[in-house]
């Protein structure tokens, strides 16, 4: 392959995967008018169109899409084999993009993450917080965290924390003015505090179980957030009744700001797991990463 055809499929590429043009621009450090002159030699040279263009998006065709399923793999490939070579080096170095929803920046990050970067100076860090189900894939991340339940069969998982417990918790104030639910099902007469589902746009169902056996409750409140830190600190202010992990709030139990209700139906899930996809070359940084993070249970 010629190093002109190497630019031009390298170009559309990136454009087809980020859908728009200044975008993929800003990525490869070309110009917007450049690149697009470069994909429009592309799709002259073979003679058939492979981006949709119009003034708001940018998509490939269906000729695009099969050219992107063909190439892609190669290109990541180049990549890899790149990635692997500065293993060569005395450290790893590189970028690791990972996203997660905002309770695991405390329960897996927080602690581990500024010795992670004190031993590996040249390895940057971006933790995107999402609570929905991100496609790390067609966003480009290197890995995601989710609970163990959540984890996708066809990708690698690695567990990064402990099992997870959550706690129904609540102000002593609220508990005052409001007698404490003594079962799940008298939850819908309280003032929950809930939590929008950001991939589905539904509210969340609080989860409980009894004597194995497993069950939703739908709440009810004047407040909805999008994030669990959220959820806390409006609990601790005296709105209403929330859903969130016990490690989260152990510290505001211990001061008397919050106290947990409903204990003996709250459940425990599968700790935090990073997650990605199958990969035969990762870069030195994203295994250093992986392995620092990797939980090892206390003897």
């Amino acid at each position: 392959m010629r190093r002109d055809e190497f630019t031009e499929m390298r170009a559309f590429l990136e454009v087809a995967r980020e859908r728009s043009f200044t975008r993929a621009a800003a990525k490869l450090g070309v110009t917007r008018s450049a690149l697009s002159h470069t994909v429009s030699a592309l799709e002259a040279r073979i003679g058939i169109r492979l981006l949709a263009r119009t003034t708001r998006d940018v998509a490939p065709t269906v000729a695009g899409e099969r050219l992107m399923e063909n190439i892609q793999p190669h290109f990541e490939s180049i990549a890899a084999g790149i990635n692997a070579i500065s293993a060569l080096r005395d450290k790893p170095s590189g970028h690791v993009r990972v996203v997660c929803p905002d309770d695991a920046v405390d329960l897996v990050f927080r602690r581990r993450l500024p010795t992670f970067l004190k031993d590996f100076p040249e390895i940057g860090v971006e933790i995107i917080i999402d609570n929905g189900f991100t496609n790390i894939v067609e966003r480009q991340f290197d890995a995601g965290v989710r609970l163990g339940e959540a984890v996708a069969r066809d990708m690698v998982a690695v567990r990064v924390g402990p099992d997870v417990s959550y706690s129904v918790v609540a102000s002593p104030e609220y508990l005052e003015r409001r007698s404490p639910p003594s079962i799940p099902q008298e939850l819908p007469d309280h003032n929950c505090i809930n939590l929008r589902l950001p991939t589905s746009g539904g509210l969340y169902a609080w989860e409980f179980e009894r004597d194995d056996r497993e069950f939703s409750v739908r709440v009810d409140g004047q407040l909805t957030l999008s994030n669990i830190a959220s959820a806390v600190d409006a609990a601790a202010d005296g709105i209403g009744l929330a859903y969130v992990p016990t490690d989260l709030i152990l510290h505001l139990v211990q001061q008397g700001k919050l106290k947990r209700v409903l204990l003996e139906w709250c459940p425990t899930f599968q700790g935090y797991h990073l997650y990605y996809p199958s990969r035969r070359n990762p870069s030195p940084a994203f295994s250093a990463f992986v392995d620092a993070f990797r939980y090892k249970p206390r003897k």
